[in-house]
């Protein structure tokens, strides 16, 4: 029975350092290889921008002292025949590892003694964020490349080398014109794979002597990539968040539009907005939050695609809204103050005396009833014992906060014009 070909990307993997194209920092990590300096490595980066070519073109060069382990598939005892191996070896043997950040703790720590030894020259691949999916012990042995994604230009050499070297596609004898081969490296998203792919399916599947970028419409329309538990996750809320904190209104709809067409919890967004409407607002715009957790309301009703301009709404009203700290602050302030003295007694005079041992105890006794005392109890020191009165918020001169600072004001200077038995201030 005939086999199929393999895919076109595994066809025109490259085969040595020329072919490699668009990593810098891999290209002389290969010729440090060459030249005997080879050291443990961890590859980093998205799907499609060489990782797994390079690690075919370092198999290329040292055939002979080269093994490879799926992260997928394989397990402690891999690690130990591989290592095992290794040791009848006359030179550290090179160990790559696809998808390291599949291996749990316990198959990580089994590689740490050969990577300390340098008993053998580990490789691991990862989409993950080393610093989340590498154990501490492991990654301070190692050094990280990056591989970021590949610019349009790259990917459009890539489709071109294609087009040039691959007798499948020659075969097909069909013309790729140039806006063709751009147009796919713009959809491919720094991904040479999927431009790859996208390639392929077009030869094969479009009945057509030459292809022209409008041929491509149905074939171009990938989802975004968009990991929801890793790197571009956070990476993608925190640039939103950014933009809202700066009252940048397009850039905070841009990303957040980001999010939703990727496929983003719109949930996780709501919390996220929650969170900046009283870190990065707080009691400047009181109606901040009420925006927010009305927009939730309104999403869980309505559900997408219908709900989800609230969350428009919603981030256009935070990156208007006046900007105040604040809160935030002052919560590291009460945190820092309780940390430094732990959980002094509350004083007697404010503690309720519901029982007549507690009243003979004490409790309560000199307690001011803030309704019944013109000044409002001023005279109050509302602090426990040995804290004296610290400034924990401290209002700033925009928004509502702006009420806020003239009404703790006031409060001060009425309060300064008397003395009393309870008052401590710092």
């Amino acid at each position: 029975m005939e086999r199929h070909a393999p895919p076109l990307a595994y066809r025109i993997r490259p085969e040595c350092i020329d072919d490699l194209i668009g990593q810098d920092d891999a290209r002389n990590l290969i010729e440090s290889f060459i030249a005997g300096n080879s050291r443990s490595v961890i590859l980093w980066g998205p799907p499609g921008t060489g990782k797994s070519s390079f690690a075919h073109i370092i198999e290329k060069l040292f055939a002979d002292s080269y093994f490879s382990i799926s992260a997928v598939t394989s397990g402690v005892q891999d690690i130990r025949r591989v290592t095992k191996q290794a040791q009848s070896t006359a030179s550290p043997p090179i160990v790559f590892i696809d998808e390291v950040h599949r291996f749990n703790r316990v198959q990580q720590d089994a590689l740490l003694p050969f990577v300390e030894r340098g008993d053998i020259i580990l490789i691991g691949a990862t989409t993950e964020n080393p610093s989340f999916s590498i154990t501490s012990p492991l990654l301070s042995r190692l050094q990280v490349i990056l591989f970021k994604p590949l610019t349009h230009n790259d990917i459009e050499k890539i489709l071109k080398r294609a087009v040039e070297r691959d007798e499948d596609l020659q075969s097909q004898g069909k013309i790729i014109s140039e806006q063709s081969i751009r147009a796919i490296s713009r959809a491919a998203d720094g991904d040479a794979r999927a431009a790859l792919n996208l390639l392929e399916m077009a030869v094969t599947s479009l009945e057509k002597d030459r292809i022209d970028v409008e041929d491509l419409s149905a074939l171009l329309e990938r989802p975004l990539y968009h990991d929801k538990t890793g790197e571009r996750h956070y990476d993608v809320i925190s640039a939103f968040h950014k933009s809202v904190r700066a009252g940048d209104i397009q850039a905070s709809v841009y990303w957040l539009g980001r999010m939703l067409e990727a496929g983003e919890d719109r949930l996780f967004i709501l919390r996220r907005m929650i969170r900046i409407a009283s870190e990065d607002i707080g009691m400047a715009e009181p109606n901040a939050l009420r925006m927010v957790v009305s927009a939730k309301d309104a999403f869980t009703t309505l559900g997408s695609p219908e709900g989800e301009l609230a969350l428009y709404q919603a981030a256009v009203y935070l990156a208007c809204a006046p900007k105040s700290n604040a809160l935030y602050i002052a919560e590291k302030k009460v945190h820092a103050l309780i940390k430094k003295t732990g959980t002094p007694q509350v004083p007697l005079y404010l503690r309720n005396a519901p029982t007549k041992l507690m009243q003979e105890l004490g409790y309560g006794k000199g307690y001011i009833y803030a309704h019944d005392d013109p000044e409002g109890a001023l005279l109050m020191n509302y602090f426990p014992e040995g804290v004296d009165e610290v400034k924990l918020y401290i209002p700033r001169d925009i928004g509502f906060e702006k009420r806020i600072k003239e009404i703790m004001n006031a409060r001060k200077k009425a309060a300064a014009h008397r003395a009393g038995p309870y008052r401590k201030t710092s």
